[in-house]
């Protein structure tokens, strides 16, 4: 309890999976330094975390790419399948933008690479729990930079269009709807239409779409790449 009397949030409840213990002993003690945040285990393979998962139920799952058992981008799915509530990030060494496009296909909320700042990881459990999503400035400096997957042309209205340029540059539904002069409202309606019109399920693909399509210049620099869900 507060001094003002009020209840203080619960810490975010993370497990982590990845099938190297000093990885997993370096990530745990980085985080288990946060008041915010508490590590409610670790495993090594995809087994166990859906076992785990089941026990403790952690908000969120990071996990590595490669796994004894499987692979990260398969506990994503299974993870959306049996448990939905429970959101999961990508931490991982692999750079191709192809797996981070599977992995947002699959309705990961964020990816950050094992070379950036810890404090990216932080950052980006921070965003997720508060249910934005979240890919590190140097990934979508590599989704910017990789030729675009070939993807039928559909017509945009201009307001769509607008909002999927903004996307793509990192804004959240607040930041677009003051730089459109529009109520947050309208600009989660544009989001919902865009992914309806462009085939899209999820929040994490539709980034994704946004940064590979959009006619846009996107920032390079900018340490809270995230966007909200709608």
């Amino acid at each position: 309890m507060s001094a003002a009397g009020t209840v203080a949030a619960a810490p975010v409840r993370v497990l982590l999976v990845d099938d190297h213990p000093l990885v997993r002993d370096g990530v745990r003690l980085r985080l288990e330094a946060m008041a915010d945040i508490r590590v409610a285990g670790d495993v090594g393979s995809l087994s166990e975390a859906l076992a785990l998962a089941a026990q403790v139920r952690p908000d969120i799952v990071v996990t590595d790419i490669r796994m004894p058992d499987g692979s990260g981008l398969q506990l994503a799915a299974e993870f959306r399948e049996r448990f939905p509530a429970i959101r999961v990030l990508v931490l991982s060494m692999h750079r191709d933008p192809e797996y981070i496009r599977r992995a947002a296909a699959l309705g990961v909320w964020g990816y950050v690479l094992k070379d950036e700042p810890a404090q990216h990881l932080v950052d980006a459990l921070e965003s997720v729990h508060r249910g934005e999503s979240y890919f590190g400035p140097a990934v979508l400096q590599m989704l910017r930079d990789a030729p675009p997957p070939e993807r039928p042309p559909r017509e945009l209205t201009p307001r769509e269009a607008d909002v999927l340029t903004l996307l793509a540059q990192g804004f959240s539904n607040k930041e677009i709807a003051q730089r459109l002069g529009a109520s947050v409202r309208t600009v989660e309606t544009h989001r919902l239409h865009l992914r309806r019109k462009l085939q899209i399920d999820g929040q994490a693909a539709l980034v994704k779409y946004a940064v590979d399509h959009a006619d846009v210049d996107l920032p390079m620099h900018r340490s809270d790449a995230r966007l909200s869900e709608p």
